[in-house]
């Protein structure tokens, strides 16, 4: 009896490991599949984050020259999260190196927000293009100059503080 059980054992472990490597290769092509669906994926390029905060900057000033406090911060928070993205999804471009300088002239306007004081936002607006500037200088991207805006970026929105 025992010699039959060891032989029927040892005839079913093959069919066994063929099942074992029919399953390996199910997985295998699933993660190829899936490995090829990432590396196609589609990514924003650092270009596309700048835009954005561009249009954030534009709104910001506009919300903070006219004491919008609520629209500057959370224009302030758009921004943020865009840096984050770039950070994030952009880490091997070396056009983001300077990065990092952006951070103490963002702390100083959400400082002003913060305060509610136009002349403190201005100032530190104003800090801000310029360290935007500055950044792209070092990235090599000194042709991408920022400037105040004169006009409000659309013409949709309102930017003065809402009344109760």
């Amino acid at each position: 009896m025992r010699v039959i059980l060891i032989v029927l054992f040892a005839a079913g472990l093959p069919a066994c490991n063929q099942q074992t490597d029919h399953s390996s290769q199910n997985l295998q092509t699933q993660i190829d599949s899936l490995r090829n669906k990432v590396n196609h994926a589609y990514s924003p390029g650092v270009g596309e984050f700048m835009s954005s905060i561009q249009l954030h900057h534009a709104k910001l000033w506009f919300a903070g020259k006219n004491g919008n406090w609520e629209l500057a911060d959370f224009e302030m928070e758009e921004i943020q999260e865009s840096l984050d993205d770039i950070q994030q999804y952009c880490a091997d471009s070396p056009s983001i190196k300077p990065l990092p300088m952006i951070f103490p002239p963002l702390d100083s306007v959400k400082h002003a927000i913060s305060e509610k004081n136009i002349n403190m936002f201005k100032t530190s607006f104003n800090l801000l293009t310029n360290t935007c500037n500055n950044c792209h200088k070092a990235a090599n991207h000194a042709f991408n100059v920022i400037k105040i805006p004169d006009i409000p970026p659309v013409t949709n929105q309102v930017f003065e503080k809402a009344s109760k």
